[in-house]
């Protein structure tokens, strides 16, 4: 029989995603995200400059404008109006409160066009109006829209800017905060806490309810006054346990993708394929894009949390990191790399290059205020054999070619990451593989 901090542990994987998530709504909604204002439910807050390392939010991108809704559906449906971009890639992702993406608005999902769609919550049971596009069935009363306008730099920004005007929500009730954990549980059990209340109030699929019904004896199914209030000693002990432990089993699987070479690249195209049940616009309903293990899959969905939490369906995009170079060493600021293109990766759309310090994954601050590099960035040198060679280091090279196409790098260790929007299907089957970053002597 399992023991109360190993069950501990397996309930903070399975609910990692859940918390991090709805304390970033929470966030939004009273903080901001990033350089976006804080922001009421039902309501787009819309990014008017690229990110920055101010943008204190997990391996967020540098490419796109970002539009950012938390909807709240407890009052009835919302309409959403989307504006005629005119072919340029767009996407607006819509996540539920367990990180979910159930549905897509875009360029590859549903075109470019201007339109309007009906967001419900579950279990709605009203008519289509015969005005919208289709409607969208939420999985969760609370969702994310993680909308993305892409952008070419600064030079861009006014075009963006008046779309972005284009991107509206109209609801009728107003609705309130996300329930709130008892306060008077103390600190180091408030993720269980939060749990147990969100959990409660934002249900997942009925084959997860019956898994997290193992959960039972940790105090997390009961409702009405915590039971964290007055845990006994040896509940304290196997949650805190379980904490530690669920931490160091998703910062383990974070960095790691079974046997690989050397300098490869993580880059896994079915990270977020946790999604087993909600099927709605824009997604495939495939078994190519489910995870074959639903519990197994548990653990797939807290590391998509960490590392890129809000993150796409490889087939709207792909992200692949790496912590190591060619010789398998550690990524540092001390030493300077190049990373060598012979072609461009395969894409659709566009693809980018982001620096990102380790381990919060930030935005790295630089003299040059550059965070990204790609195929729309002007200036970049190209060999006399067309390859491209990138010059990662953290002071600016001192031959106008390398300067051109430098990505500046923190003191420390780092994590780069590389973005492949509308990948093609070389990247989705495996064949296409990013170089190695060699370290130079």
């Amino acid at each position: 029989m399992i023991g109360l901090s190993e069950l501990a542990t397996e309930a903070y994987v399975y609910g990692y995603p859940l918390v991090a998530d709805l304390e970033m709504v929470d966030a939004c909604k009273h903080k901001g995200f990033g350089t976006l204002p804080p922001t009421p439910f039902n309501r787009f807050a819309h990014s008017t400059e690229l990110a920055g390392p101010d943008a204190h939010f997990v391996s967020v991108n540098n490419d796109t404008l970002y539009s950012v809704a938390q909807l709240d559906l407890s009052a009835g449906p919302v309409r959403l109006h989307v504006p005629d971009t005119g072919g340029a890639y767009y996407v607006l992702q819509f996540v539920d409160a367990w990180t979910n993406n159930f549905a897509y608005v875009g360029k590859r999902a549903t075109g470019t066009v201007e339109g309007e769609w009906l967001i419900v919550p579950p279990g709605w049971s009203g008519s289509e109006p015969d005005d919208v596009r289709g409607v969208i069935d939420a999985p969760t009363t609370i969702v994310s829209v993680i909308g993305r306008n892409v952008c070419d730099g600064p030079h861009d920004l006014a075009r963006v800017r008046e779309l972005q005007k284009g991107f509206t929500l109209h609801a009728g009730d107003t609705p309130g905060e996300l329930p709130a954990p008892d306060p008077d549980v103390p600190e180091q059990l408030r993720f269980f806490e939060q749990l147990r209340v969100w959990m409660a109030d934002f249900p997942p699929s009925a084959p997860d309810q019956e898994y997290q019904d193992r959960f039972q004896s940790l105090g997390l199914l009961e409702e009405g006054r915590s039971p964290f209030v007055s845990a006994g000693s040896d509940l304290i002990r196997a949650l805190t346990e379980g904490i530690a432990a669920g931490r160091a089993r998703v910062e383990t699987a974070s960095r790691t993708s079974g046997s690989r070479e050397p300098g490869a690249w993580l880059m896994d195209p079915h990270l977020f394929d946790y999604n087993l049940d909600h099927f709605g616009v824009g997604t495939l309903d495939s078994s190519l894009w489910r995870a074959p293990d639903r519990t197994a899959s548990y653990l797939w969905r807290a590391v998509a949390a960490r590392v890129g939490l809000w993150g796409n369906h490889g087939y709207e995009a792909v992200y692949a990191h790496t912590f190591t170079d060619s010789d398998n060493a550690r990524l540092t600021g001390a030493h300077s790399y190049t990373l060598r293109f012979p072609e461009p990766p395969p894409v659709g759309a566009f693809w980018s290059l982001t620096m990102y310090d380790a381990p919060d994954y930030y935005l790295v601050d630089n003299p040059l205020a550059r965070y990204s590099l790609g195929d729309r960035t002007p200036g970049l040198v190209h060999d006399d054999d067309g390859a491209l060679t990138i010059v990662i280091q953290k002071d600016r090279p001192s031959l106008p070619p390398e300067a051109a196409n430098w990505l500046p790098a923190p003191d420390g260790e780092f994590r780069p990451m590389i973005r492949l929007y509308m990948p093609h299907d070389s990247i989705l089957q495996g064949d296409y593989r990013l170089p190695p970053l060699e370290r130079r002597l």
